[in-house]
């Protein structure tokens, strides 16, 4: 045939199809799942074979390794040594296996992840467990099939005396497939084992009367029934699994938690570390050491607490924050007759029962055939002793050992391997040969062929015999259980606020997202100059606080951001801090408009919104609680209508509250009404039109007051042209919402004043100028008069130099020595 007849073309679908399918299926029955049979994936299995090949068993010195891994890689598992070398190791770890199979000399790794030394350096053997799950392997029990290179049998299953996939679990990943089925107690397992053998349309239930739950080879505690009962029906289902642990009274009237058992797959050095961080970074108070005091006795993780800690409030932020409580996902999946399938609890009980059923029958089979086999001889021999003088005469006739055997064949009626046994008997045996010997033998052996043949004929004993070879593998291996199965529920009550210990602190919060607290020592102990935020930069919010606050901080976006004062950056005053970027994104343009602190967040307390393109709104502090996310995403306070719209301020205001609100826009429009005329609305509201804008006019802000103080109260006016103007807000009629208002500028034709910063305020204030220069003015109020409606002030500053009016501020300190810059408009 030439070569082109050949080549075929085939679309590349096809060809990665039908490549991948392939790979997959070896993957999947040849790699990385368990049989469901013997628990063993095929490089454990030829593992433990070919150690058993080798003599390398629990009763015969230990042997290096290296040796082992040689053996498996060269005969059965033409793989990397290291990952033979590795499968190894693992199936000698007692804290990965709760029954290992391999018992080793020498560094197997540890729980903390270190690695075992170099299989050099290691000495291996089978432990005595693993004989029962090779035992009569020779009695052809299990099918062989030749190995990669056709030079040597390999078993497709190991005759397995117990459960070991339940025992023993298993882990793996496989194409489209994953496992993860937990260890178990050998006892139970065996107990429910017969139990369903004894009784087979058990249901669940029945058999998690003896499998209470998974028993972990490192202990701890399972949180609950319900995720073992869905797993064990469908195979599939969640548990909480916790450390156990205590907590201990210490010198000075001091406590300590005491951690003895950890959860199963959980890296000890890493939960070490995790804990030691959470007490470096102080994200709870009162951990004053953390130890790994672990030795040969066994695990010990010390956590020493400060004097008057709650122990228990910070175990259960532990519990919650660190891998001493883990979910432990089932996915138990196996390969049961060639398929990968999801199995609960009865499947796999089930079909280790028929596979032992099988390696029974099979070598009963066996040993009937190999019994019979040496009846026919014994019977022979016994017959011989009675004509042994005719015997050798006949044999002494004959020409060689085949005409012999053809002789005794023909005379005496033997069958030919009667007659082979009696030519090849040595004459040696012929002066010892006890007859009474052999016919003690013959009636052993017919004891036994009646036995085999019983048993292969009768369910019932071929049961007994397996209930036996189980009983005996339980009294010899079984012990007690290590993981408690707890009723107790898996959700964790924290106090958070008992875990912050309560301090005055110094906060900073920037226009451009830093924030900081410092100790009141680092505050006091810097020039007011120095708070260490870039040049550009504007603080919305400095205050003198407890730990135990919470903030809300709103942007220019329409979006809120929680912190709890805790959990602020703690660094000195003089530093920058950290920014809002580090941890949630916010837009390049976004700024931080308004903080407001809050020593609790079930107050009775509306946020009130107004947009620059008329919208406004409330929304309740209740709607704007924060979420598990709220580190890593902001909230949304309110949705803005266009990406140019923006909030220009925000207000918390009383739940139930008789104010005014006065609006003022670019174009000098004022409305006035009451807040009440605002509805509540929900956090991703739009809300609802605050004025009626002419086009191109916008919103600049707005002014709250009680209206008792109505009288006194005064509007001061910057415009882009630079004049200043301050008059009653009195002077602004009281209307409904959302009507256009009334100037409060005189309009000009040519050069028409628009209003760019305003502040409301009683008497005596002095307010504090930024314009877009960064130059800062004063305007002493006192020193300019009350106009009407109509005017449009007196010029203060000249645009062309100092710039457009950005911000105004009341400069007046607060009675508490809070400078509070929040109230910028």
């Amino acid at each position: 045939m030439a070569i082109d007849e050949r080549i075929r073309e085939m679309p590349l679908e096809q060809v990665m199809g039908e490549r991948f399918g392939r790979y997959s299926k070896y993957i999947i029955q040849e790699r990385a799942l368990p049989d469901i049979r013997d628990g063993l994936k095929p490089v454990q299995r030829r593992i433990l074979y070919a150690m058993y090949q080798d003599g390398n068993t629990y009763d015969k010195p230990f042997k290096k390794a290296a040796k082992a891994v040689g053996n498996i890689m060269g005969n059965f598992h033409p793989h990397g040594d290291s990952s033979i070398y590795g499968a190894l190791v693992r199936l000698s770890q007692d804290w990965h296996m709760r029954e290992p199979l391999i018992e080793m000399h020498g560094n197997n790794g540890s729980m903390d992840g270190d690695g075992p030394a170099a299989m050099r350096y290691t000495e291996s053997r089978l432990s005595k467990i693993s004989n029962m799950l090779l035992a009569d392997i020779d009695k052809d029990t299990v099918k062989m099939v030749l190995n990669f290179d056709d030079t040597e049998y390999e078993p497709t299953v190991l005759p397995a005396r117990f459960p070991n996939l339940l025992v023993n679990g298993s882990t793996g990943i496989s194409a489209g497939y994953a496992t993860e089925i937990p260890a178990h107690n050998l006892a139970e397992v065996i107990d429910a084992t017969t139990y369903l053998l004894k009784h087979p349309d058990a249901e669940l239930a029945d058999l998690m009367q003896f499998i209470k739950g998974p028993d972990f080879p490192t202990g701890g505690i399972v949180l609950g029934q319900k995720g073992l009962k869905e797993a064990y029906q469908t195979g599939r289902g969640r548990i909480q699994v916790r450390a156990k642990t205590s907590i201990e009274e210490i010198r000075g009237h001091r406590q300590e938690i005491v951690v003895t058992e950890i959860p199963f797959d959980v890296n000890k050095a890493m939960l070490v570390k995790k804990i030691d961080e959470i007490r470096v970074n102080r994200e709870i108070d009162g951990i004053a050491e953390v130890r790994d005091e672990t030795d040969r006795h066994g695990l010990s993780v010390v956590i020493e607490l400060k004097k008057d800690a709650d122990a228990e409030n910070i175990l259960n932020y532990l519990l919650k924050n660190t891998d001493l409580q883990v979910s432990y996902n089932f996915n138990m999946v196996a390969i049961d007759h060639m398929t990968p399938v999801q199995v609960g609890l009865k499947r796999i009980l089930a079909a280790y029962l028929e596979h032992e059923k099988e390696v029974v029958i099979n070598r009963t089979k066996y040993n009937l055939h190999k019994a019979e086999a040496r009846l026919e001889i014994v019977q022979g021999l016994i017959r011989v002793m009675d004509i042994l003088d005719e015997v050798i005469k006949t044999i002494r006739a004959s020409k060689n050992k085949a005409d012999a055997q053809s002789n005794l064949v023909k005379e005496f009626d033997f069958t030919k391997r009667q007659a082979e046994a009696i030519v090849s008997l040595q004459l040696y045996r012929l002066t010892n040969t006890d007859v009474n010997q052999l016919i003690a033998e013959e009636a052993d052996l017919n004891k036994k062929i009646a036995s085999y043949r019983e048993l292969l004929g009768d369910e019932k004993v071929l049961q007994k015999v397996i209930i036996k070879e189980l009983t005996a593998v339980k009294k010899e291996f079984g012990t007690p259980r290590r993981t408690e199965i707890s009723d107790e529920s898996a959700k964790i009550e924290i106090n958070e606020k008992a875990l912050v210990v309560d301090e005055q602190v110094r906060v900073l919060i920037s226009r451009d997202g830093y924030l900081k607290r410092s100790s009141l020592r680092s505050f006091q102990s810097t020039d007011d100059s120095e708070n260490g935020l870039p040049t550009g930069d504007k603080v919305v919010f400095e205050k003198t606080m407890s730990t135990l606050a919470n903030l809300y901080l709103f942007t220019s976006k329409g979006n809120v951001i929680y912190r709890p004062v805790n959990e602020l950056v703690d660094t000195k005053w003089k530093e920058t801090g950290q920014h809002l970027s580090q941890e949630l994104g916010l837009d390049s343009d976004e700024e931080i408009i308004r903080v407001f602190d809050l020593p609790d967040l079930n107050l009775q307390q509306n946020f009130l919104l107004a947009t620059n393109d008329g919208y406004i709104k409330q929304v309740k502090l209740a709607n704007l609680q924060p979420t598990r996310t709220y580190r890593s995403r902001a909230m949304t306070a309110i949705k803005l209508k266009t990406p140019e719209s923006r909030v220009v301020r925000v207000d918390m205001v009383p739940a139930d509250n008789k104010l005014e609100i006065t609006l003022f826009t670019n174009m000098a429009y004022a409305v006035r009404y009451d807040i009440s005329e605002i509805p509540e609305a929900g956090a991703k509201a739009a809300g609802v039109k605050s004025v009626n804008l002419k086009p191109d006019d916008f919103v600049v802000s707005y002014v709250l007051l009680d209206p008792k103080y109505l009288d006194g109260y005064r509007v001061g006016l910057l415009t882009q042209r630079g004049a200043f103007k301050q008059f009653k807000l009195s002077l602004v009629n009281k209307v409904s919402r959302a009507k256009r208002g009334v100037l409060v500028l005189r309009e000009l034709k040519t050069k028409p004043h628009r209003i760019a910063v305003l502040a409301g305020y009683g008497q005596n204030h002095v307010l504090l100028v930024t314009t877009s220069s960064d130059r800062h003015l004063e305007i002493n109020t006192n020193e300019h008069p009350l106009g009407d409606r109509y005017s449009n002030g007196s010029f203060i500053m000249e645009p062309e130099l100092d710039g457009i009016p950005k911000i105004i501020e009341l400069g007046k300190p607060l009675s508490d020595g809070t400078v509070d810059t929040s109230s910028l408009f």
